[in-house]
């Protein structure tokens, strides 16, 4: 039966032993009071403080409460459940991190971004599938969120480039959606309390075991610790030619020039398109490929991509490859998981956020311009800027919360941001990094 936030902090005693005991900030812990509920990654140190037990944190109901109208359920770790109506493939996520995304547009680029594997995604924004889908804004050949939540359901395409609808594509690539869900609510408990494990079920027999879905939520470790690139990555070295797409001709056809090996942890492909149309001849090339045989390719510059999981867990044969490209002084650029990574290969760290950003509406000030720019972002995991060693400068900043957004090496010609130049989806602001990019190759 699940125990009340109140009498769990009295059995802590007080506010003031919860935060230590979990190692969190007062501030956390009035946001426990307040919302009513403590995120599962802190019951652990609970259950060894006090003795209670998996049972006294979920709230899960029995599965006999399912009220009529529901057809799908997302099980949050603590036994919250949000119920809703199911569409794409009859389906059970496995255990994933739930995140909101802010972002108007592009709902098919952020579900087919590998940096969201491992994610169920909820969308602020209420009107989801109104574009259905198409071949052209792929960011990769399949969908990598585990799931969807949205607001209201998904209508008839109303767009002259649509070939399918959102629900169909969902079910051909086996992905669960759940839609008349309160996600207001559901991204205030987030934002309040981090992102939490969750389960979205979408039973054909619309049968549910809560309790069991909870416990799996529960159970799972999370993202911390996680090396996912090497399971988004691609299995071999390839030729990239297509160019940012327009209106007038689709996918710009480029010549190449600078030869630029992109690492790929999880690269979308408007990346790739975008250092096409700067003028590189890109070869992308697995994510445990090491300096010799990226060095062997003879390239004018390196690239290092976006991707999920944890930093620190691909950093382990990462880093190294990155360490020796720098000793031979090639130009390196990194975006997002790239950019973590190259702070590490400098001598910095990396750490979990409560909530991470996702959207396309995130502004960043470039500290050397003045300049405040759009972005498009995707991040669970920044840089600790108090981590970097002399030498590495802090070039861009979150206007939101004061992460790191940018680093740049004075004495090498290496250079990463934290947000997704290549505005997909999202402002273009950024898309000069390109440019620069290949004026530093020279």
């Amino acid at each position: 039966m699940h125990t009340p936030t109140e009498e769990i902090l009295r059995r802590l005693g007080g506010n003031e032993a919860a935060a230590i005991l979990t190692g969190v900030s007062p501030e956390a812990v009035r946001k426990w009071r307040s919302a009513g509920s403590i995120p599962p990654r802190h019951w652990p140190a609970i259950m060894a403080a006090t003795g209670m037990a998996w049972e006294d944190f979920s709230g899960a109901p029995e599965s006999s409460d399912v009220p009529p109208s529901a057809t799908a359920a997302l099980v949050l770790a603590d036994g919250s459940v949000f119920w809703g109506r199911g569409f794409g493939a009859f389906s059970t996520t496995k255990p994933s991190e739930l995140c909101f995304s802010t972002g108007l547009t592009g709902y098919q680029e952020t579900l087919t971004d590998p940096s969201f594997a491992g994610q169920i995604v909820t969308f602020t924004f209420p009107h989801i599938g109104n574009v259905g889908t198409n071949k052209e804004d792929m960011e990769a050949p399949q969908i990598y969120a585990c799931g969807l939540v949205t607001k209201e359901d998904f209508t008839i395409p109303s767009n002259y480039r649509a070939t399918n609808d959102l629900g169909s594509w969902l079910q051909s690539m086996n992905i669960p959606g759940i839609s008349g869900v309160d996600t207001r609510a559901l991204t205030l408990r987030i934002r309040d309390l981090g992102a939490p494990n969750a389960v979205l079920a979408y039973p054909e027999d619309t049968k549910f075991n809560l309790k069991a879905l909870a416990k799996q939520a529960a159970d799972w470790a999370g993202l911390e610790g996680l090396d996912l690139a090497k399971e988004v990555s691609c299995t071999q070295a390839y030729r990239w030619t297509d160019g940012i797409w327009s209106w007038e001709r689709g996918f710009a056809e480029t010549n190449g020039g600078k030869r630029v090996v992109a690492i790929d942890y999880g690269a979308k492909r408007n990346i790739l398109r975008s250092l096409a149309s700067a003028g590189c001849q890109v070869t992308v090339v697995p994510a445990t490929y090491t300096a010799e045989q990226i060095l062997g390719l003879a390239p004018d510059g390196v690239f290092l991509s976006n991707g999920p999981g944890d930093p620190a867990a691909t950093a382990k044969y990462a880093v190294p490859t990155i360490q020796g490209l720098m000793k031979s002084a090639v130009p390196i650029f990194g975006i997002c998981l790239g950019h973590q990574l190259l702070a590490t290969a400098l001598g910095g760290r990396t750490y979990k956020m409560e909530r991470g950003h996702r959207g396309a509406n995130q502004p960043v000030k470039d500290l050397i311009t003045g300049k405040v720019e759009i972005t498009s972002q995707n991040h669970g995991f920044a840089v600790d800027d108090k981590s970097l060693p002399a030498g590495v400068e802090v070039t861009h900043v979150s206007l939101f919360d004061g992460s790191n957004e940018g680093i740049a090496c004075k004495n090498k010609k290496v250079f990463s941001v934290q947000y997704h130049p290549e505005a997909s989806p999202g402002p273009s602001d950024s898309a000069y990094l390109f440019k620069r990019f290949v004026e530093l190759m020279g």
